[in-house]
């Protein structure tokens, strides 16, 4: 066993490239998304229940921590959804070198803030 490799359990100081974080934040949007389809499906019950659930729904809704929630949700399905089709491409052969890797993943986070940025000035 080798006794001279590097240890670093300093993770304040580890730099990953864009392509890793890239990775991390797929997974972390994945468990977010399973998550949201629990809230979303109960919201959907409640309003479909009766007319004072639908009232209450709605008026969840309008209130700016609910549309905070909304928002944190479709920011997550963006990057989420971007995330998964950057995967895709680099499945089929494309992107696989680590500059074009690193240049997929800027771009990927780029257009989910775009994305992020829309989807906030629709809900407010």
């Amino acid at each position: 066993m080798n006794k001279q490799r590097p240890i670093n359990l300093e993770l304040n100081t580890i730099s990953f490239p864009a392509s890793a974080i890239a990775s991390i934040l797929h997974r972390v949007t994945g468990v977010i998304m399973f998550f949201a389809m629990g809230i979303l499906m109960y919201l959907l019950a409640v309003s479909l229940d009766s007319e004072s659930g639908f009232d209450c729904v709605q008026q969840f809704s309008s209130e700016p921590w609910g549309k905070f929630i909304y928002w944190g949700i479709l920011t997550a399905l963006a990057y989420h959804l971007l995330g998964g089709l950057r995967h895709l491409v680099m499945d089929l052969g494309f992107w696989e070198e680590i500059q074009s890797g690193n240049s997929s993943a800027q771009i990927t986070i780029a257009l989910t803030l775009v994305l992020s940025v829309l989807a906030g000035v629709w809900l407010w």
